[in-house]
C-alpha cells in the first residue's frame, strides 16, 4: 500500500466493502482478489459500481481494490459504490455536489426487519383459529 492510497468503507444491508482507491492507477477494479467483470456478472450491477467513478470523471485514472463481506450480490455492489463515493470525497471534496445530487453519499439504511417471537416472521402471524 502506497502513501497516496485512500481507504474508505461502504455499507448496504449486511454487506460491507473495504475500498482502497489509488488515484494514480490504471482504471482496474479488483474485488476479493478476483476481476471486476468476473465478480459482478451483470451489466446493471457493474453500472451501479462504476457510477461514482464516471460522475467524478475518474474511471480511467484510478485503481480500486476491494474486500467485500456479507449480504447478497446486489447489496455488495451498492456497498462498493458507497465505499468508492466516500473514497472520492476524501480525494476531492469538490465532488460532493455532483455525488450528493445523484444520492450516492447517503448510506441506504434499509435493513431486514427481525422475526418476532410468537409469529411466523417479522409481520406474518400464525393462522388464527376461533374454535
Amino acid at each position: 500500500m502506497t502513501s497516496d492510497t485512500i481507504i474508505a468503507t461502504g455499507r448496504r444491508k449486511t454487506a460491507t466493502a473495504q475500498v482502497r482507491l489509488n488515484p494514480n492507477g490504471d482504471g482496474t477494479i479488483e474485488v476479493n482478489n478476483r476481476g471486476f467483470d468476473n465478480y459482478f456478472p451483470g451489466d446493471v450491477l457493474r453500472g451501479k459500481v462504476l457510477r461514482p467513478l464516471i460522475l467524478a470523471d475518474r474511471a480511467r485514472q484510478t485503481s480500486v481494490s476491494v474486500k467485500i463481506k456479507g449480504g447478497g450480490i446486489t447489496a455488495q455492489a451498492e456497498a462498493l459504490a458507497h465505499g468508492i463515493t466516500r473514497a472520492l470525497l476524501i480525494l476531492d471534496e469538490s465532488l460532493r455536489t455532483v455525488l450528493k445530487k445523484e444520492g450516492l453519499i447517503t448510506r441506504d439504511s434499509r435493513m431486514k426487519e427481525r422475526k418476532k417471537y410468537g409469529q411466523k416472521g417479522a409481520r406474518k402471524r400464525f393462522q388464527f383459529s376461533k374454535r
